[in-house]
């Protein structure tokens, strides 16, 4: 579509409503708190929220990802920047007066030889957005995730048939327990689509990529699906969508209910496929 700045922020809102509604991800009464990591789709996400009225709270988490590169403290100044211009309240969580160590200084103390914190890194930050929404009185939990990046993922898990995750994916996951409901407002937005209402709307953010993010398997998996998307324009929107409504209908039989037993970590009492700790509790436990 060729839209002016003012009918691009109109149909963005109307979409982003739209999506709010299709999914039922917001109730009268919840109290959202938004992930915002100094990036264009979890402030424009931030932005867009309020522009629909909804109250909504941020979260930065300071994961201590600077050696070489200053990104988490770059990324923190991008989001108290923003906050600040705006009047909103923001958060901050820091990983290192919590527990003792950075993000990857749990990652090289745990994976001794690796070089790749990412999944350490997505652990923490998961475990720790929750445990902040839970403690604070907020029982949602809204990401900027975009299409590009569902797609990615569901390209990943269609790879190896990760029916833990394929059951897991989808744009609302329930609350339950300790677990807010996690919101994705943005998923049937292209990434370009994000970049483009950021940049219209004046949204200043760090556009470095975290050091480590080089030569995932997550970017490769982009690439691939941009290099499908020129030869098909809109097939990315249509494989992810296809996989939501079959999921929606049964005709995929992998639910999310039947993936969780009701079990909970002993320690921090959020609900974990193991018996005893949760993989986050494992992760900190020499540091209690």
């Amino acid at each position: 579509m060729a839209l002016c700045k003012d009918h691009f922020n109109e149909w963005f809102l109307q979409h982003t409503a739209s999506t709010i509604k299709k999914f039922r991800m917001v109730n009268e009464g919840d109290r959202i708190l938004a992930a915002v990591s100094g990036g264009k789709d979890s402030l424009g996400l931030w932005d867009a929220l309020t522009r629909l009225g909804y109250a909504v709270e941020g979260l930065s988490i300071q994961l201590g990802i600077d050696a070489g590169s200053q990104y988490s403290t770059l990324s923190m100044e991008f989001t108290r920047k923003f906050a600040l211009a705006r009047g909103l309240i923001l958060h901050e969580l820091h990983i290192l007066q919590e527990y003792n160590e950075t993000v990857p200084e749990m990652f090289v103390r745990s994976h001794p030889g690796d070089n790749k914190p990412c999944s350490t890194c997505g652990l923490v930050k998961r475990h720790e957005l929750n445990r902040y929404a839970h403690e604070n009185g907020f029982n949602v939990l809204a990401t900027g995730h975009n299409l590009d990046d569902e797609a990615a993922v569901l390209f990943s898990n269609n790879l190896t048939w990760n029916t833990d995750q394929l059951g897991r994916q989808f744009p609302v996951m329930e609350e339950r327990g300790k677990f807010a409901r996690r919101v994705k407002p943005f998923v049937q937005f292209y990434e370009r689509e994000t970049t483009a209402y950021a940049l219209l709307n004046g949204i200043e953010y760090i556009e470095d990529e975290c050091p480590f993010s080089s030569g995932s398997r997550t970017n490769h998996y982009k690439s691939i699906l941009n290099e499908l998307e020129n030869d098909q324009p809109g097939l990315k929107y249509q494989y992810f969508q296809s996989f939501i409504e079959r999921k929606k209908t049964g005709l995929l039989k992998i639910s999310e209910s039947q993936l969780y037993e009701e079990k909970f970590c002993k320690q921090c009492g959020q609900p974990t496929s193991s018996a005893d700790l949760c993989a986050f509790c494992r992760l900190v436990k020499p540091q209690n």
